[in-house]
């Protein structure tokens, strides 16, 4: 389709990922499909492209009131609003209205452009019902729905009101339903949703971890900063996803790279929504260097050709870290994580190394008087008990 290829060639689309090789057919074909990927293997694109192209096809059937004929639900705000600019891209030549609506923020110019109609609405599921509920929005000739992220869905305690969106909206649609893992009540709740579907499969977490050079710098906790503005200069470093343990560790690195000239903003729980998406949108047009963000926060971030990622502290949870560093090498490109480690932090790294089946290895820097060593480390901090809940993640 003419349009789509001129919208991609101005992204600087080149090749499809194999994820958008193996999907964009079965959905073209009218087929339900059921795709095990993460996030960075060019998942968005994998459905945004063929429901641009099938909408827009029957786009002159579809005269004077615009009712709602695609749905994707996904469960963060920050990959709500990225899934709705990739629609925004991608489809800009094509004449089809897209919304996106999501909660912490007041509802009143998001029911006001629903009023007006749309064809594609990307929804967070806690304001999707609150609008259903209140009749601002009208699902009876939704065609195609997207089940997206489903394992955070289930992981952030949404899959209630997912159930509850899935039986208010008409049986006779397509589904497309993604999720990086597969538990027992998401495998359950795909079979109770999709139709004959096609399954597709692709990149393994092992596989995007190995492609990813890692190095890790060992030093006393004093140091750390000092080694963070070493290692942005060293490797000149323009713009990198920091991450810390705390809120207050957030908020603290920021202010203090900031005294130092480098332009850095904190995402966490406790900020607003308009702050967070402010310094998200200043990280994506690159006014800012460093993002220093919590895994809370940063759980839905998906910014295209990051090379970095930095460690600042390691998180207590292996499985964190290969999320983490899961930011830098996506959809194919290669990716650079680097990590801070003091001496109560090592058997974080012993665990991570364990996990990721090799050991990370090792660089020297010139911050340190008194080296850290894994051979004989300060006593560890008791590493603490993970609840079912965080085995899960």
């Amino acid at each position: 389709m003419p349009q789509l290829l001129q919208a991609l060639a101005k992204e600087g689309y080149t090749a499809p990922t194999p994820i958008q090789e193996q999907a964009i057919p079965v959905v073209l074909d009218g087929h339900d499909l059921l795709g095990c990927a993460q996030t960075g293997t060019g998942k968005t694109a994998a459905f945004a492209l063929p429901i641009l192209q099938l909408l827009h096809a029957d786009l002159k059937n579809q005269r004077g009131y615009k009712h709602i004929r695609a749905l994707i639900l996904t469960p963060t705000r920050e990959l709500a609003l990225q899934i709705g600019d990739s629609f925004a891209a991608y489809g800009r030549h094509m004449g089809l209205k897209t919304d996106v609506i999501f909660g912490g923020v007041s509802q009143h110019p998001q029911t006001q452009s629903l009023r007006n109609g749309t064809d594609i609405l990307i929804a967070t599921p806690g304001r999707l019902l609150d609008l259903m509920n209140q009749n601002e929005v009208h699902l009876d000739y939704l065609e195609m729905f997207v089940l997206d992220e489903a394992d955070r869905m289930l992981d952030m305690g949404f899959i209630r009101d997912v159930r509850k969106v899935i039986k208010a909206i008409p049986e006779n649609r397509q589904t497309l339903f993604f999720s990086a893992t597969m538990p027992p009540e998401i495998a359950e709740l795909s079979q109770s949703i999709l139709y004959k579907p096609v399954k597709v499969e692709v990149t393994p977490p092992s596989t995007t971890v190995e492609r990813i050079q890692q190095a890790v710098y060992f030093v006393h906790k004093k140091q750390k900063l000092a080694l963070l503005k070493h290692l942005l200069e060293a490797y000149k470093i323009d713009r990198t996803i920091l991450f810390t343990r705390t809120k207050h560790g957030a908020d603290r690195i920021a202010r203090d790279l900031s005294k130092a000239n480098i332009r850095a903003a904190a995402i966490h729980g406790d900020k607003s929504q308009g702050s967070r998406q402010t310094a998200l949108q200043n990280f994506k047009n690159k006014k800012l260097r460093v993002l220093v963000a919590t895994d809370i926060a940063a759980r839905g971030i998906d910014i295209d050709y990051l090379a970095f990622v930095i460690n600042y502290d390691l998180p207590n949870i292996p499985e964190t870290y290969v999320h983490r560093i899961g930011r830098t090498g996506r959809a194919g490109a290669e990716g650079i994580a680097l990590s801070l480690c003091d001496g109560e932090e090592i058997a974080y790294l012993k665990d991570i190394n364990k996990l990721i089946g090799f050991k990370i290895p090792a660089k020297e820097h010139p911050f340190e008087d008194v080296p850290v060593v894994e051979t004989a480390p300060p006593e560890p901090k008791r590493r603490p008990q993970r609840n079912q809940r965080q085995q899960r993640a």
